[in-house]
C-alpha cells in the first residue's frame, strides 16, 4: 500500500518544497509555506507519442501526423463582444465582454464587486442566460440584496391582468434567465454549467470553491489553482464568458499564487476610499484590449452608478482659488483625465522636513523636489512637502511631474496659478521639461472642459481649436509662465 506524504506549498508564489523552511526559497516570502497532504496515487510514465522508450526496437514504427499548423492556415472566426449593460465596464474589458473569455476581479471586502456582478448579470438576463454561483451565500440572501438594489422590480401580487400560471418570481424583469446556484463543491458546479451552457456564468468567489480530490482547505494555493484551471478549461471548450471574484491580501494583491493572474484573461481591480462614494474599476491585465484602463462608478443607495465625465469629479472648486493649486491631464489607458494637484510648503519644526503625498508616488516627489532645489534654486531641504491629488485618484505616470513642482513653487511663493491653465510635461533629471505620450488626447480634454491654455513640452507642435498652447523647453520657463501676474 502507497504511503501519504506530504508536501510545503508556498502562499505567495506557489512553489513546492519537500521540507519546511521559514522562508520561501523562492520569492523570499516568511512564514509562508504551508503544508499539504498529498493522496496516495499510482506514479505512471507518461510517454511522448515517437518515444524510443515506447518501443523494444528503439524506434517508433509509424510515423505520428502533424498537429501543428502554419498561422496562414488558421481560420478566422470573430468574435462578438457581449454588452455589459454599463459603458464604464464594457471601456475596461475592451469594448465588452469576449465570448469564452475568463475574467478575475479582485478589490478590499465591501468595496461592490459582488454588487457591480449581481447588477451586470441583471441586464445580460435580460436577452441572455446567466448563471451567478453564489459560493459564499445562500440564494435567500442573493436575493434579498437584489431587492435592496432594485426595490422596483419585487414581485407583485397576482392580479385579474397577470397570468396565475407564472410564478411571482418569474414575472420579475430580467430575472427570468437569471439562474442562482449556492454551492462551492467544483464538480457540481461543472456539471451544472455543462447542463444548463448559460452565455456568462459569475464565480462568488473562487476562494470558497473546493475541489474534492485534493486534501487541503478551501482557500488554499492548490484549491484556488486547481479550481481556476478547471474551470477555465471548461469555458473555453464550451465558450462560455467566466468572471470569478477573488480575494485580496493586505498587502491589497489578488491572494493566491500569481499563477491565478497567469490562467485568466483578465484582470480587474476594483479600488475606492472608504470615506468616498466613487469607485474606480482598473484593468491590470487583458488579452483582448488594453491594460490600466479605468472606469468610474458612483455607490448610492440604489448599487453601482455610472459616472459619464469622471474629469468633473477630480477637479475642485475652480471659481474660489489658494495657492499651490495646479491642474494636470492624466492619461489612464485610452481615457483622459483632468485632475487638480494640491500643494503645501510650510516650514519644519524637526531637525528632517517631512514629505508626504496621496495619489502621487513618493520617490517621484522626492527626485522633483530635488530637480526644484539644484536647478531652480527654491530651497525646499528646510520645509515640509505635502502633495494630494483631488477625489483620491492614484496619478502613477510621469505626465504628472510638471504639474506637481508648479504647485509646489506656487505654495511656497505664495502665488496663484491660472485656473484655465493645464500643465502636461515629464521633469528630468536636468531640469528639462520631456515629451509625453498621449498629448494631443490630453490638450483635446482640457479644451472640452473649458480650458483656455497649456504648457506642454517643447518640440510637440499640436494645435486645438480654442486652446492656446505654449511650449517649454526647462521646468524653469515653465514656472516663469505659469506664476506671471
Amino acid at each position: 500500500m502507497a504511503k501519504s506524504r506530504s508536501i510545503f506549498v508556498c502562499g505567495q508564489c506557489g512553489a513546492e518544497s519537500s521540507q519546511y523552511y521559514g522562508r520561501c526559497p523562492v520569492c523570499g516570502s516568511w512564514n509562508a509555506l504551508v503544508e499539504q497532504a498529498l493522496s496516495p496515487k499510482s506514479a505512471t510514465l507518461a510517454r511522448l507519442p515517437g518515444d524510443s522508450r515506447a518501443h523494444p526496437g528503439g524506434r517508433s514504427g509509424a510515423r505520428q501526423p502533424r498537429l501543428s499548423l502554419p498561422l496562414d492556415q488558421i481560420e478566422d472566426h470573430p468574435q462578438m463582444r457581449l454588452p455589459s449593460g454599463y459603458g464604464e465596464l464594457d471601456r475596461v474589458l475592451g469594448g465588452g465582454i469576449v465570448p469564452g473569455s475568463l475574467v478575475l476581479l479582485g478589490g478590499d471586502p465591501g468595496i461592490g464587486k459582488s454588487t457591480l456582478l449581481l447588477q451586470m448579470a441583471h441586464q445580460l438576463a435580460i436577452r441572455l442566460q446567466v448563471l451567478y454561483v453564489c459560493a459564499e451565500e445562500s440564494g435567500q440572501q442573493v436575493k434579498l440584496r437584489w431587492q435592496r438594489l432594485a426595490p422596483e422590480s419585487e414581485p407583485t401580487q397576482p392580479g385579474p391582468e397577470s397570468d396565475p400560471a407564472i410564478a411571482p418570481e418569474e414575472q420579475i424583469p430580467g430575472t427570468g434567465q437569471l439562474f442562482l446556484l449556492p454551492e462551492i463543491d467544483l464538480d457540481t458546479i461543472l456539471t451544472e454549467l455543462q447542463s444548463l451552457q448559460p452565455t456568462v456564468a459569475i464565480i462568488d468567489s473562487i476562494q470558497a470553491l473546493y475541489h474534492s480530490q485534493l486534501t487541503s482547505a478551501p482557500g488554499s494555493v492548490s484549491q484556488v489553482r486547481e479550481c481556476t484551471s478547471a474551470l477555465m478549461q471548461l469555458a473555453k471548450r464550451t465558450n462560455i464568458a467566466l468572471f470569478i471574484v477573488g480575494h485580496v491580501t493586505k498587502e491589497g494583491a489578488i491572494a493566491g499564487p500569481k499563477v491565478l493572474e497567469h490562467l485568466v484573461d483578465t484582470v480587474l481591480y476594483f479600488e475606492g476610499d472608504r470615506f468616498a462614494s466613487h469607485r474606480l474599476l482598473r484593468s491590470v491585465k487583458n488579452r483582448f484590449g488594453a491594460t490600466h484602463e479605468l472606469g468610474v462608478f458612483e455607490m448610492v443607495d440604489r448599487g453601482l452608478a455610472e459616472i459619464k465625465n469622471p474629469s468633473a469629479l477630480f477637479l475642485g472648486n475652480r471659481d474660489e482659488q489658494v495657492p499651490g493649486i495646479a491642474t494636470i491631464v492624466a492619461c489612464e489607458g485610452t481615457r483622459p483625465l483632468v485632475v487638480e494637484l494640491q500643494s503645501l510648503v510650510s516650514p519644519t519644526s524637526y531637525s528632517s522636513p517631512r514629505r508626504s503625498t496621496t495619489g502621487l508616488e513618493f520617490n517621484r516627489l522626492l527626485q522633483i523636489l530635488a530637480v526644484l532645489e539644484k536647478r531652480v534654486g527654491i530651497p525646499l531641504s528646510k520645509l515640509d512637502a505635502y502633495v494630494a491629488s483631488s477625489g483620491g485618484l492614484t496619478v502613477a505616470e510621469p505626465a504628472a511631474d510638471l504639474g506637481v513642482a508648479i504647485a509646489v513653487v506656487a505654495s511656497f511663493r505664495d502665488r496663484l496659478v491660472d485656473p484655465e491653465l493645464v500643465l502636461i510635461g515629464e521633469v528630468g533629471l536636468g531640469g528639462q521639461v520631456r515629451p509625453i505620450s498621449q498629448l494631443e488626447l490630453r490638450l483635446k480634454e482640457a479644451a472640452k472642459l473649458g480650458f483656455k491654455r497649456a504648457i506642454v513640452p517643447k518640440g510637440q507642435s499640436l494645435k486645438i481649436p480654442g486652446l492656446e498652447i505654449f511650449e517649454v523647453p526647462r521646468v524653469v520657463d515653465a514656472i516663469a509662465l505659469a506664476l506671471r501676474p
